[in-house]
């Protein structure tokens, strides 16, 4: 099992910035591939950011693309997200999800690949 807690999150105005960061227990953190997804109100769940367990591999969706870095301390167990030029779109609860691998340089970008998931953290950007 995977405990994961999401923290970071609040209101912001739009042009700032604001870091996630998701702290893992319950097993070994180097062998999780780690991602964010978000879901705004009347939406589905969509896909954020992805990071392989080595740390090499990530992904975004193309609506963060250039504004938010994925990245992860082994050493503490957590994984952030580093979200920068934030817009009111970008107004939803994010998620952090992990699923254990083997692969060391595979990230996953589908909801479905992910085993585990966190409580969510709320982001506000005003206009």
């Amino acid at each position: 099992q995977v405990q994961l807690v999401e923290s970071g999150g609040g209101l912001v105005q739009a042009g700032g910035s604001l870091r996630l960061s998701c702290a893992a227990s319950g097993r070994t953190f180097s062998g999780l591939a780690m991602g964010w997804f978000r879901q705004a109100p009347g939406k589905e769940r969509e896909f954020v950011a992805a990071l392989s367990y080595v740390g090499g591999s990530t992904r975004y969706s193309d609506s963060v693309k250039g504004r938010f870095t994925i990245s992860r301390d082994n050493a503490k167990n957590i994984v952030y997200l580093q979200m920068s030029n934030l817009k009111p779109e970008d107004t939803a609860v994010y998620y952090c999800a992990a699923v254990p691998t083997t692969d060391r340089g595979r990230s996953y970008y589908t909801e479905q690949s992910y085993d585990y998931w966190g409580q969510g953290t709320q982001v506000t950007v005003s206009s």
